[in-house]
């Protein structure tokens, strides 16, 4: 039955509006562990602070590889009884994982047999090249020999990742394991699907015992003597490099400090802020993907580590100031799986740009969409902008070239199957009922709703995405124009320029003092205050003078949890402010919202943003801004509170400070000039003197300090030039 049907007088609730979507991820109950995350490239691991996995309840640990979890259990036991913590952290490169571990008391009946904190365990923990790799390090630190009996227990359920978000199959394929001689197991699965996943436990030295589920090492350690023990964790057709535990971990650092060697850097005087943004640096470039196209930021871990196109794009637009290489990437990698015919069970049109990609047992039996799935209304104009935005920061015009085709299609798409019923306006509508109901950023099932609570029935033509048309057209038509098109560049100017005009009359509402959430199929508005219209001010289709009233709808207090612009007003009919899209906080949505702030000189509202989320990251393991969390209104001496199924690192949410950074300073790139400039800048009293170094344009390079000089002035002192490049400021009237 379909989600909502014009006979439905109750708006459903949120959980009937979960229930009816295969995207939706249940929240099972607390985790009694934090958790710790580790990943390179199609790999990645969720482990407990204690450096194991499904060794306490209500996590989503694993070994992950390509959307299976490879490897679901692996618990270290010190003569049968877990060890205590000491302290856990992740690398700031995220690179490995630390834990220190000592023995409880141990006890013979009613004996201690061996003292609390005599035996130390260091735990380091990296993956690399489809293995994850572990060294242990047993030492013993009291005054007599302690002998003891340190063990593994390993399994794998070979869970796909819709598995172990909660969805149930009636059929699974066989699981088998093998001894490997004396020091390894197989564990393997033959899927359904025909293909046999294979995950391979080994050990060196050999395990005193070696079992299908477990390796045990009987240890005689005399006072101050240590012993080490190194396992391993690949996957069928990883890479089988003969490096050792040392020369691996060594080779990942290298591989990340050569991955970021040529990306601009950022300090502030203010450290916290630093840590935040390192932080950030660091889930970017952990998430980052080598693909046959280029590197690409994988959404999020642990349930969209994938390539996803509208995340995917984000994310390059969040980066493209400080390193725009990884648009490239994007860029290539959406234009090589651009759909190319009608596929009604994938929501694909010919042209349009992929929303996601699973490569697990699951997706290749068809019992989820999401193989290659289209159903993202914003992903082909945000692919186009994307491209624009490339060449405007970097005179590349070649890349453009290359893409025209792709660029070409994505338009037709724009003009024909995203314009469902010939309006003018983009929209869409789910062609199967095994999609996306709502195929936006919020695609929730109860995303999308009305002033009284009623879910909004399509075609649906979403505010935002009418904006990123009409940017996409305009930068189009200018890079058209660059390559000597002079016809079509004048053609798509005239189609931006009457979107623009059908937007404003379709869209706003003076009673509210915003633009409306969406038009639903009856071409009815959807008069709800949410973040939406803040996008429409990042791509420009805004008149001036209502740019103004939604920049301080946005900033009133409705909106303002006092840790960042919430998604739905406080007050509206759905708003909730611990649902995943009613009324929490996103902090790439406040990021998109800032930089639609600066493109309207709308300069003063962005610092108290970008300070309130910078405070919400204080509150945040490792420093690190989730995917979101709830909307509450900030108290005195509390922080935010956690939204219990986000993904944390997100790439979006990682990009996001950088987004801000760019938006305060007015960071605007003239290649044809070879110049960089600071348009309108602001610094913060509580980020002090901001310091860029090797900001890259053209073939020349600026390092350079911006400091505070009063409330609205702001000097520049230029560092280093390398090349023909000049740094500028600039001041405009608002």
């Amino acid at each position: 039955m379909p989600f909502a049907s014009t006979e439905r007088t109750k708006a459903p609730s949120e959980f009937e509006a979960a229930a009816e979507v295969a995207f939706y991820i249940p929240a099972r109950g607390p985790s009694s562990r934090p958790r710790r995350t580790l990943k390179h490239n199609d790999m990645f691991a969720v482990l407990d602070s204690h450096g194991d996995i499904g060794a306490s309840p209500g996590g989503t640990d694993g070994l992950f590889h390509s959307d299976t979890r490879v490897l679901s259990h692996l618990e270290l036991l010190l003569d049968g009884v877990q060890p205590l913590l000491l302290g856990s952290n992740v690398e700031d490169d995220n690179i490995s994982l630390y834990v220190d571990l000592t023995n409880p008391d141990i006890f013979a009946g009613e004996r201690i047999v061996l003292l609390k904190n005599t035996i130390h365990v260091g735990r380091t923990i990296f993956a690399r090249d489809g293995i994850l790799r572990e060294r242990l390090t047993v030492m013993n630190h009291g005054s007599s020999e302690v002998r003891t009996t340190l063990s593994l227990a390993f399994d794998s359920d070979f869970a796909d990742v819709f598995e172990v978000r909660g969805m149930h199959r009636e059929r699974r394929g066989s699981l088998r394991k093998k001894l490997l001689g004396t020091n390894g197991v197989a564990l393997l699965y033959e899927g359904l699907d025909g293909t046999l996943r294979e995950t391979t436990v080994s050990f060196e030295p050999a395990p005193t015992e070696l079992g299908y589920e477990r390796a045990a090492f009987a240890l005689a350690l005399a006072p101050g003597a240590a012993c080490t023990i190194f396992v391993s964790v690949s996957v069928r057709g990883a890479q089988r490099p003969v490096a050792t535990f040392f020369s691996g971990l060594v080779g990942a650092r290298r591989e990340i400090k050569t991955v970021t060697a040529d990306i601009a850097t950022v300090e502030t005087s203010n450290d916290i802020l630093n840590e935040v943004l390192r932080r950030s640096l660091a889930d970017l470039y952990m998430l980052m993907t080598a693909t046959p196209e280029g590197p690409y930021p994988y959404a999020g871990i642990p349930w969209y580590s994938t390539t996803f196109g509208r995340d995917g794009v984000i994310a390059a637009l969040q980066m493209l100031w400080f390193d725009p290489r990884i648009a490239i990437g994007v860029l290539r990698r959406l234009a090589r799986y651009q759909a190319s015919a009608f596929d009604p069970q994938r929501d694909a049109q010919p042209g349009k740009i992929l929303h996601e990609m699973r490569g697990g047992e699951m997706a290749a039996l068809n019992e989820i969409p999401f193989g290659l799935y289209y159903g993202s209304v914003d992903s082909t104009p945000l692919f186009l902008m994307l491209a624009g935005l490339y060449a405007e920061r970097t005179g590349d015009d070649a890349l453009i070239g290359e893409l025209w085709p792709n660029i070409e299609r994505a338009l037709e798409w724009i003009d024909r199957s995203g314009d469902i019923d010939g309006d003018g306006l983009v929209e869409y509508r789910r062609v199967s009922e095994r999609g996306l109901l709502n195929q936006g950023w919020k695609d929730s099932a109860d995303a999308v709703f009305h002033a009284d609570g009623r879910i909004a029935e399509g075609p649906i033509a979403l505010v935002e995405v009418q904006g990123y048309v009409f940017a996409a057209k305009q930068l189009m038509a200018a890079a058209a124009r660059r390559l000597g098109m002079e016809k079509r560049a004048a053609q798509l100017a005239r189609e931006a320029q009457a979107l623009q005009v059908r937007f404003e009359e379709a869209f706003w509402c003076e009673d509210l003092g915003t633009y409306a959430l969406a038009l639903d199929g009856n071409k009815a508005k959807c008069r709800v205050r949410t973040s939406n219209p803040g996008h429409a001010l990042f791509s420009g289709i805004v008149r001036a003078d209502r740019a103004k009233r939604v920049a301080r709808l946005l900033l009133n207090p409705r909106f303002q949890s006092g840790w960042g612009i919430r998604t739905v007003a406080e007050g509206e009919a759905r708003y909730n402010p611990m649902s995943y899209h009613n009324g929490s906080v996103w902090p790439h949505d406040n990021a998109l919202i800032t930089a639609g702030f600066a493109r309207y000189g709308l300069v003063d509202g962005i610092e108290p943003i970008f300070q309130r989320l910078i405070e919400a990251a204080t509150y945040m393991d490792q420093r690190r801004l989730p995917e979101l969390f709830c909307g509450f209104r900030r108290r005195a001496g509390r922080g935010p509170t956690l939204y219990p199924v986000a993904c944390s690192p997100q790439a979006w949410a990682a990009g996001a400070p950088f987004m801000m950074l760019e938006a305060l300073l007015g960071l605007t790139f003239e290649p044809r000039a070879s110049r960089i400039v600071l348009r309108n800048p602001r610094v913060p009293t509580f980020v002090g003197d901001v310091t860029i170094r090797n900001l890259r344009l053209d073939d020349g390079r600026a390092d350079f300090r911006i400091r505070r000089e009063g409330p609205e002035r702001v000097s520049v002192q230029v560092l280093g030039i390398t090349g023909k490049v000049k740094v500028s400021l600039e001041f405009e009237p608002n």
